[in-house]
Formats: structure tokens, sequence, C-alpha cells
């Protein structure tokens, strides 16, 4: 539960949509967007998938930062998430790129995670009905954590993560604007 709340609440979604919301800088189409219904074919403007659930996996693994996995139970509940995010890694790469039958997907899933076959049949069909999906949670978190060890490093004591944080929650875009924003953080911070 520690995990989801991370993930879906503060400092995740929840956070990111605020932020969205109350950005003066966001156009308005950016600010709101509807998310609602994974199991669908994406029929709204489209949102960077890795930007919006990449800060999501990413704000999960601020837990150990805030030191919210000091119990052993938050700790495997975390990791089993984990576990399951690779699973997907796996099914959605499988069914899309290696010709895996939806039940394929399924069997692997409830051999390897924790989830129940009713949660595993949900989620298959999602990754069907939206291949690359899964992978883009993934890509951004990674990103992400990229982002953070080279502000981290080129910054050394300067470095700000509520700043940083700022900076990666106020450059909403692909990739290519993700990074120039943070490294036009990363000089101005050096100017001050």
């Amino acid at each position: 539960m520690l995990t989801l709340s991370l993930h879906e609440g503060d400092p995740g979604h929840h956070l990111q949509g605020s932020h969205a919301i109350e950005s003066p800088d966001y156009p308005y189409f950016r600010r709101v967007m509807e998310d609602r219904n994974y199991g669908m074919a994406p029929s709204r403007f489209p949102m960077y998938t890795y930007y919006v659930e990449g800060w999501g996996l990413y704000a999960e693994s601020l837990g150990f930062d805030m030191n919210l996995y000091g119990d052993a139970l938050d700790r495997y509940g975390h990791y089993s998430e984990e576990i399951f995010r690779a699973c997907r890694l796996v099914v959605d790469t499988g069914m899309h790129a290696l010709g895996w039958s939806r039940e394929e997907a399924i069997q692997y899933m409830l051999r390897n995670s924790a989830s129940t076959r009713g949660e595993i049949e949900v989620e298959v069909d999602r990754y069907i009905t939206w291949p690359g999906q899964a992978l883009a949670y993934k890509m951004g978190q990674l990103r992400f954590s990229q982002l953070r060890s080279k502000s981290e490093d080129e910054l050394g004591d300067l470095f700000d993560i509520k700043d940083f944080h700022e900076t990666i929650l106020d450059s909403y875009g692909s990739f290519d604007v993700v990074e120039s924003e943070v490294d036009k953080w990363i000089d101005e911070t050096f100017v001050q």
C-alpha cells in the first residue's frame, strides 16, 4: 500500500497533476488529462506516458529517500511491485515482439508475480490495447533517475532535490525537452 500511495498520491501523480493544474506556464490542454481507463486505446490528446508514469515509478523510489521503507513488510510490498513491473516488461515485449498469446502472457505473470488471475487479465488486456505503454513506465523512471544522478554529480553541494523535482515537473514533454530543461537548470544553478 505504501508503494501505491507514493505512486498515485504524493509525491506521485497527485503532486504531478496538482502542479500541472496550478502552473501558469502549462497550456490548458496539458493541465487536465483524461486518464481513467487504461483498458481502452488512447482516445484523447496524446500524453507522454514515459513522463506521467515514469514520474509515478520514480516517486515510489523516493520512499527510500524519505526513510519510509524501514518496515520489512513495506519493503516486501515495494519489491513485490517491482517484480510485477519487471513481468510487465517481459509480457509487453513477448506479446508485441515475440507473438505471445493472451494466455501465454497471463500464465507468465501468474508464475512470476504475486497478482491474482483477475488482476493479471485486466493488466494483460491493457497491454494488448496499448503496446509499449508498460515499457514507457520504466523508461521514464530510469531517465528521471539518470538525470538526478547527473545533476547530483555535476552540482555536488549545490544540488537541491526540491529544485530538481520542480524542474522535472515544469518540463512536461519529450525526453529531449526534459533533458534540455535539466541541463539549463544545472547551468543556471552554477551562475547563481
